[in-house]
């Protein structure tokens, strides 16, 4: 089972991940890796310090107009390399789309865009944006590139408080 999802009544776009790494598992919450640039990425698009607890993380995405989730709510997978994901199955994101004016969908990675546009996006009609991931894997995208890329896209989408 994955996560819960993160979202509200004012959630205008959705972040979606392929699947939670270990150390996401260990700590509870999305991006739970301290090498993971997700965390320091949304501080940095939303000018707030970077949360710390998972309330301050829900707090973040909530008041910035976001949601958050993964694509999978079940898979087979080693470690937290995606290229190893057997046996997907995918979150009914329609929960989701009911309760919140979804008008967005962003990709965090090409694993995590690629198993939308296989399960997901035949339910929500909504074409999926592919952004860089923040995984420490990517150690190519540091955050300053990571933030000029993601910004321009995510920007019009995020609540201004």
């Amino acid at each position: 089972m994955s996560f819960e999802p993160v979202f509200g009544p004012n959630s205008r776009a959705i972040i979606l991940g392929s699947w939670p790494s270990p150390k996401s598992w260990e700590e509870g919450f999305y991006y739970g890796h301290p090498r993971n640039r997700f965390w320091p990425l949304m501080a940095a698009l939303t000018q707030r310090p970077v949360p710390v607890s998972v309330e301050e993380k829900k707090r973040l995405i909530l008041e910035n107009g976001l949601a958050l989730w993964d694509v999978l709510e079940h898979c087979t997978i080693q470690g937290a390399q995606d290229a190893t994901i057997r046996d997907p199955e995918p979150v009914d994101l329609e929960r989701v789309l009911a309760a919140a004016p979804i008008q967005a969908v962003f990709c965090n990675g090409t694993a995590a865009w690629q198993l939308y546009e296989r399960f997901l996006r035949p339910v929500s009609g909504i074409p999926a944006v592919k952004l860089p991931s923040t995984s420490p894997a990517n150690a190519a995208w540091p955050l300053e590139r990571l933030r000029a890329d993601w910004e321009p896209k995510l920007a019009p989408f995020l609540a201004k408080t």
